[in-house]
């Protein structure tokens, strides 16, 4: 892509409602655009982002069987009503149409999923079942705030899968909490894995994905030493207490933000649709149900909350919308542009600053405000090299053009 065709270009003001470091920076550097509280466009820069962590997302849950669907937005009450769901969530969104008949929008699938897998499981043979989606969800927040760390719309991978028994249950349970602390690794985050209540999904313990940041907005105690982890609704320590799993340190206080849960969320779905299948001998079951939610717009708020400095955003590799702000300067623009092609041609993705009216310190204030992890320099004095700068780092160093995945990928 070229810098002159990106049709929403950075801004140097910061946006005057802006409460956090992702709202202010993900509009400034041209990745979002807020329609309205809660409610953001996400431009072909911020789409880029979000397309590789839903790949990462969706490559881990792939690996342990899980299998993509899309389910609807718009929902019928009768399916809320069965659960008591239309009447006990109150941040669900209610719709008439001129029909009179009422509608909900998704602020979660489990209405929906549940009587969609009644179609597939009749039998024991037919479980474990695991399906999933990447899609949109609506909560009607009293305030929206935290930039896209809590919005009225927000995207979300929502996970279910069921079971013959608890056993299997609990296996797969164990499975996902792997699978996602290896992608929230790959995203660039270290999650900790969090014991929290089951609110209004389920009566037991759940585990919340929770992000250390000054910008979270739930209080955790954790150990430095060991994984333990608690919401501190739930807790029955307090900081400064010995770790009760490790007995090695002392319990610290923080804010965190959370980026996933999974909940067991038993027979109650099941009962409610009538969902059975017909174990081994012959007898009509429920079966045992389990939900798994990434929140996918809400991790790359948080990633650019702990990736940030003065000058603007610092993107992991594995996420940044490219890997090489290309900056040409006083060189010739067919020149420039063959470099482009070859760096292209190495399976790199680029963005190029080909724009000819803005001055050199423009376009390094651009690419520091975008993030890229490498900002390239072409120029007469730079010859047959390009000038290379990792976007978290003051050092530069010449290298050969052959050279840049190779150091690229170290």
């Amino acid at each position: 892509m070229r810098v002159s065709q990106l049709p929403f270009a950075p801004i140097k003001t910061i946006p005057a409602d802006a409460d956090s470091k992702n709202h202010q920076l993900l509009v400034q550097a041209g990745f979002v655009r807020q329609l309205m509280a809660g409610v953001y466009t996400y431009t072909p820069l911020g789409l880029r982002t979000l397309n590789k962590i839903r790949n990462i997302i969706r490559t881990e849950m792939n690996k342990i069987g899980g299998q993509e669907i899309l389910m609807p937005m718009l929902h019928p009450k009768g399916n809320w009503q069965r659960t008591g769901g239309w009447d006990n969530i109150d941040v669900l969104f209610k719709l008439k149409s001129r029909t009179g008949k009422e509608y909900a929008l998704g602020q979660s699938h489990e209405e929906i999923i549940t009587p969609l897998a009644k179609e597939i499981i009749q039998s024991y043979r037919d479980l474990p079942l695991s399906l999933y989606q990447i899609h949109w969800k609506f909560r009607d927040e009293l305030r929206s705030k935290s930039g896209i760390l809590r919005g009225r719309e927000f995207e979300m991978k929502d996970m279910y899968s069921w079971h013959e028994s608890q056993d299997d249950f609990e296996q797969f349970y164990s499975q996902v909490k792997q699978a996602y602390i290896k992608a929230y690794s790959k995203v660039g985050l270290m999650a900790k894995v969090t014991e929290a209540s089951g609110g209004s999904f389920s009566n037991k313990i759940s585990y919340e994905f929770m992000v250390l940041t000054d910008a979270g907005e739930d209080d955790i105690f954790y150990c430095p030493s060991c994984d333990f982890c608690v919401n501190q609704e739930i807790a029955q320590q307090k900081a400064g207490e010995t770790c009760p799993r490790c007995s090695n340190e002392k319990l610290k206080a923080a804010r965190a933000s959370e980026v996933g849960n999974i909940f067991d969320l038993g027979q109650k779905y099941s009962q409610d649709f009538e969902l059975t299948y017909m174990d081994k001998e012959g007898n009509h079951q429920y079966p045992i149900m389990g939900c798994y939610g990434w929140g996918t717009t809400r991790t790359m708020g948080v990633i650019v909350e702990k990736y940030n400095d003065k000058k603007g955003i610092i993107w992991p590799k594995t996420v940044a919308p490219f890997d090489i702000y290309l900056i040409n300067i006083g060189l010739d623009p067919k020149q420039a542009q063959t470099i482009y092609q070859q760096l292209q041609a190495m399976g790199l993705e680029v963005i190029w600053d080909d724009r000819e009216d803005q001055t050199p310190g423009s376009k390094f204030a651009q690419a520091d405000l975008t993030g890229i992890p490498i900002r390239a320099v072409i120029s007469e004095r730079t010859g047959n090299k390009i000038e290379l700068k990792a976007r978290n780092e003051e050092k530069t160093s010449l290298i050969e053009i052959d050279k840049i995945p190779q150091v690229f990928n170290e």
